[in-house]
């Protein structure tokens, strides 16, 4: 269903098994030529699903069409676990980016995670899109050598902890 603006508000729903094909191709499509895509995000997002490691991961429909997919995966803190998850790779269809749908994933990914108890999440990514989702550079978080201004992260409860992040293994796949 579209809206005035060119937005669109698609259906948003935890994945089922029938989807992993579809978002494979999806990630695929989405990161083709993108400048900083390792072209592993479909990989990235097989291997954490093989691992049980996604904690969450909800696909946008239009029409029936798979049209987007958000993953959400644990990290740890120096070391430990605590309750903190990481956020991506996000997917929309080439044809549909820049129409809200990716926007739909990340707000109702981030409310799930919330209304499920996570203390918060991290975020590597470009600062002006991810603030409005109130995500920010003003933590004591690291991430191996990526810019501080790019790596990001939204507290929800808990104190604000300090370390480096680590992704589960999965995001080292190929």
């Amino acid at each position: 269903m579209s809206s005035a603006a060119g937005s669109l508000r698609p259906v948003i729903r935890e994945e089922t098994s029938a989807d992993i094909p579809r978002i494979r191709a999806l990630t695929r499509a989405a990161f083709d030529g993108v400048a900083h895509s390792s072209r592993t995000e479909a990989a990235i997002v097989d291997a954490l699903r093989a691992a049980g490691a996604l904690t969450l991961s909800l696909v946008a429909e239009l029409d029936g069409k798979t049209v987007g997919h958000v993953a959400f995966s644990a990290v740890r803190i120096d070391g430990r676990d605590l309750g903190w998850l990481g956020l991506g790779p996000v997917s929309v269809a080439p044809d549909l980016q820049r129409r809200g749908i990716g926007s739909a994933l990340i707000g109702e990914g981030l409310a799930r995670i919330e209304a499920e108890g996570a203390a918060g999440c991290v975020v590597l990514g470009d600062p002006a899109y991810y603030a409005r989702f109130g995500f920010g550079t003003e933590h004591a978080l690291r991430y191996g050598d990526v810019p501080p201004r790019y790596f990001q992260s939204r507290r929800f409860r808990g104190p604000s902890p300090s370390g480096e992040v680590a992704y589960h293994t999965g995001f080292e796949a190929t």
